[in-house]
């Protein structure tokens, strides 16, 4: 059990490497084995949450180098809260690939794995640099993955994908360096000792750094004005590479979370650093995602939007994180990462319908199973919507009554529900192009299991949640505690901070 907060990252990283080595036994043997693997990973994802349910904090010292010096990783209710999620996600996705996108160009099943070890890493590491380590290991897969199948429109969006990301990282380096260079320490746990103490004469270069590494995860969240990117991209790849990227922006939005809840604390020295730039932001990101729902002149562009609401949405409560904030923040994530998922998985099968027409939102022949796909639409975009009675609607009921900080109210519950209104409003007409034809059908489209388990799969969580609802606050509510209480967290990865012998600088 003292291994378990590893085995999110090894598993996937031994997986890719088998895979690498069983490229010759052809396709088949590699969809067992990146299923086989992804499979495991979701089990240990299971074991993981179970062993921080009652409150412990699992922290593993990497080749037995103790905090903060060596590589950590701290599996609290968060972090196994998000790498379950990223199990949870990656299975369906790559269930949907196996119905021949997988087999679109080379090193698919390898570049996924290595896609779910850096998004397991960065959400279990300790420590700023891993971040940033792991940040670009998920990184360069997902470059990989974007242009899988090829075409130019994967090749404008995996172009400029690449340059921004590249400026995100230089600028990563530069925060971390400035970091080390005036605290002494990356560690996570240990930056809130020194910020504490930090002498006056360093505190403005802190504050530099601190703001430019704030600045590199809400980058990677698609806080506006940095946001046009992600509707193109997420468009751009193919659907089960969409559907895992759907977790992506939420690597930067719960990396700042824990920066500002444990490493930031109560220090004097970055006190206000995110007010009132944060908020304001993040209202204008849920503004732009929405006028972006009304020009989207394709399915899978309207469902890239639907993740832009969703970051502006979840950035806005970080910006007030206190406990209540934050457990509603963690109610709606899943619900938004799995539904947003299910809309891209959708789209790509509502395009493999189509023929020619794919998920351009024009008028065609009507789908030959255009009930079932009907159903999984209207499913998925009454949840999205966050109409009732489905999980969406429980989500933002409990962001207006927990994250509406004095003076912010109106012009947040405005943004939700307007946000609502505009969703409802471009879901419906998307329906009524793409349902309600009178057309005669064309083909079903015949398919293996794997993409209609991944699609329903997905389609349901919505309904899940529901079921589900009063235990699931309950565990975002105690996630929520455990994370701001930051006792629990700092005891495990530094039991003796006073024993820390540190060099002084010159």
């Amino acid at each position: 059990m003292n291994h378990l907060p590893v085995l999110p990252v090894l598993l996937p990283l031994l997986a890719a490497s088998l895979l690498l080595m069983a490229g010759k036994l052809g396709l088949g043997a590699q969809r067992i084995l990146a299923v086989a693997a992804t499979s495991i990973g979701f089990l240990i994802a299971i074991l993981l949450l179970r062993a921080t349910l009652d409150g412990t904090v699992m922290a593993y010292n990497l080749g037995d180098w103790p905090a903060p010096f060596g590589i950590v990783f701290v599996a609290d209710k968060l972090g196994a809260l998000m790498v379950l999620l990223v199990y949870l996600l990656g299975l369906p996705a790559l269930l949907m690939a196996t119905g021949g996108t997988d087999g679109l160009g080379r090193y698919f099943h390898p570049l996924f794995q290595l896609q779910l070890a850096g998004l397991s890493g960065a959400f279990l590491t300790g420590d700023i640099f891993n971040l940033f380590v792991f940040f670009e290991i998920l990184l360069i897969a997902s470059y990989t993955l974007l242009v899988h199948g090829g075409g130019a429109n994967r090749a404008r969006a995996g172009l400029s994908y690449v340059v921004l990301n590249l400026v995100g990282s230089s600028l990563f380096l530069v925060a971390v360096a400035f970091l080390y260079g005036t605290l002494g320490t990356l560690n996570i746990a240990d930056l809130s000792l020194r910020l504490a103490a930090v002498p006056a004469e360093d505190v403005p270069l802190v504050r530099v750094a601190l703001a430019t590494l704030a600045g590199v995860f809400l980058l990677k969240g698609a806080l506006a004005p940095m946001t046009f990117w992600l509707p193109h991209v997420y468009s751009a790849a193919s659907a089960p590479v969409a559907a895992l990227f759907a977790i992506m922006t939420k690597v930067g939005i719960i990396a700042l979370l824990r920066l500002v809840v444990v490493g930031f604390g109560d220090a004097e020295a970055v006190h206000g650093l995110l007010h009132p730039w944060l908020p304001l932001l993040a209202l204008a990101t849920i503004f732009i995602g929405s006028i972006g729902l009304f020009a989207a002149r394709r399915l899978a562009m309207a469902a890239g939007n639907l993740v832009l609401i969703s970051s502006g949405t979840l950035l806005f409560a970080v910006a007030f994180a206190d406990a209540d904030a934050s457990g509603a923040l963690l109610f709606y994530l899943p619900h938004s990462v799995l539904v947003t998922a299910g809309f891209l998985l959708l789209a790509g099968q509502i395009a493999a319908r189509r023929g020619s027409l794919e998920d351009r939102l024009v008028r065609g022949p009507a789908m030959g199973d255009r009930f079932a796909m009907g159903v999984a639409y209207a499913t998925l975009a009454v949840s999205v919507a966050g109409l009732p009675p489905l999980s969406g609607f429980l989500g933002k009921i409990m962001l207006m009554q927990d994250a509406s900080p004095a003076g912010w109210a109106p012009a947040w519950w405005a943004a939700l529900l307007l946000s609502t209104f505009v969703i409802t409003i471009v879901l419906a007409r998307s329906a009524a192009l793409l349902f309600w034809q009178a057309d005669d059908p064309l083909p079903k489209l015949r398919q293996g299991a794997g993409p209609a388990i991944a699609l329903w799969a997905l389609v349901l969580a919505s309904p899940i949640l529901v079921v589900a609802a009063v235990p699931l606050s309950a565990f975002a509510n105690g996630t929520a505690a455990q994370l701001h209480a930051r006792t629990p967290y700092m005891q495990a990865v530094l039991p003796d901070p006073q024993g820390i012998e540190r060099e002084v600088r010159p």
